[in-house]
Parts: structure tokens; C-alpha cells; sequence
């Protein structure tokens, strides 16, 4: 379950990476066809996961700009594993990627044939990022009914604040970045908190993620490839 969920979580760094000049959002307004790479690491560095990204589409609701997001986990080979689509709303001061999101691509292959039912509070992303803000909190309950079996799943993204800037360089280029750090709290039957440090860059979005078990990196993720 823990790199299901180290998954997961970079997953949702990944709806940033489109253009900057739609004019909705500073850090996440929304292009059509905007594609991207993003390659995941185990905690020594060896090539872990390649996902993959396309925005589908964008259509315009009562409550702001809708871009529908398809994303693909690749394994180390290349082979496609799981692939899912979401929804991220934009409603000219905030992007709120939908709850759903927090469940990988992987989890729902494995409970496609169940019945289940997921609730949960959007992760926001502001337009005016600063240097010391705090964000909002993020939820996902996932209830799982199997063979008569109920189950629950939960995700919790806490403490998330602005900690700095900082410039980074990835094989798609060079990028000025706001440093977001959050804790994750997962449970299912028993609790584990991890810490991360997402690096977003305006017009980009995740270039770069690192998550930490007992103060140790566990696992990365780095932009590899961009166009839109």
C-alpha cells in the first residue's frame, strides 16, 4: 500500500504542468492537449514508475473552467500498469483537484470489480502563493464493500505551507519554484504518516517531489519531459 499511495500523492502535483497564458490560474489554468512525464524514483534513486499525462479537454460550468486529466502509470519497463481520468475546477482564484484523484490509478484496477464509495475534501491550490502561507487540507475516504467484507481507506494531507523558493533543475529544463511541504496520513486497519516537499513553478506546475519516512527520502519524482 505505501507506494500505491507515494503514487498517489505525486499524482496530484501532476494536473499542474499546463500553460500559464489561459488567464484562469497562475500556477494551474488549463490547455488542451498539454502533455507531460513524470518519472518516479524508489529511495535509491532507481527508476521506479514513468506517468504520463495528456488534458483531455476543458469546458466551462457555473463553477469555473473544468479540464479533464488522463494520467498513465508506465513501470520501469515502459509497460502500462493503470491509467485513470479526473477532474480539476479553476474558478479564477483557486484550482481544486477533485478528491477522487488521491486514489491511484493502481487502487482502482484492484477494486474495479467491488463496490465501493469515496468522499472527501478537493486539494486547493491558490493563485497568490507566498512565502509562509498555509494551505488548506485535503481528504479521501474510500469505502469498500467486498464479499460481504467492508472496508475503509483513508487519506489525510495536513500542514501543507510555502516554505520557500528555490530554483531546480530537471531534464525539461530549468524552473523558479515556490517549495510546498505536507504530512499524509493513510489508513487502512493500521495509520502511517510520511512528510513531503513538492517543488511548482508558475506556468509549470510539479518539477519536482521528494517524500520522507522518519526524516529519510523514500521516494522521488522529477518533470522529465513537458509540451504543449
Amino acid at each position: 500500500m505505501k507506494r500505491i499511495f507515494i503514487i498517489t500523492f505525486a499524482l496530484l502535483g501532476l494536473v499542474s504542468t499546463v500553460n500559464a497564458q489561459t488567464g484562469c490560474s497562475k500556477f494551474y489554468p488549463f490547455k488542451e492537449g498539454t502533455k507531460a512525464e513524470i518519472t518516479a524514483y524508489d529511495k535509491k534513486g532507481k527508476k521506479a514508475a514513468i506517468i504520463d499525462y495528456t488534458i483531455l479537454n476543458k469546458t466551462q460550468k457555473p463553477q469555473g473552467e473544468v479540464a479533464t486529466m488522463k494520467s498513465s502509470i508506465k513501470d520501469e519497463k515502459g509497460k502500462i500498469i493503470a491509467e485513470t481520468e479526473y477532474d480539476v475546477t479553476c474558478d479564477g482564484n483557486k484550482v481544486s483537484i477533485d478528491y477522487k484523484s488521491m486514489v491511484s490509478p493502481m487502487m482502482m484496477e484492484q477494486f474495479k470489480n467491488m463496490e465501493y464509495d469515496i468522499s472527501g475534501t478537493d486539494l486547493e491550490i491558490p493563485n497568490d502563493l507566498s512565502v509562509g502561507q498555509s494551505l488548506p487540507d485535503a481528504e479521501m475516504i474510500m469505502k469498500i464493500s467486498m464479499s460481504g467484507i467492508n472496508m475503509n481507506m483513508e487519506l489525510n494531507i495536513t500542514n501543507r505551507k510555502v516554505i520557500g523558493k528555490e530554483n531546480v533543475t530537471t531534464p525539461a529544463g530549468t524552473f523558479d519554484c515556490y517549495v510546498i511541504t505536507s504530512d499524509m496520513t493513510t489508513k487502512m486497519g493500521v495509520s502511517q504518516t510520511s512528510n513531503a516537499k513538492q517543488w511548482i513553478s508558475e506556468g509549470v506546475g510539479m518539477v519536482k517531489q521528494e517524500d520522507y519516512q522518519n526524516g529519510k527520502v523514500s521516494s522521488s519524482s522529477l518533470l522529465t519531459a513537458f509540451s504543449k
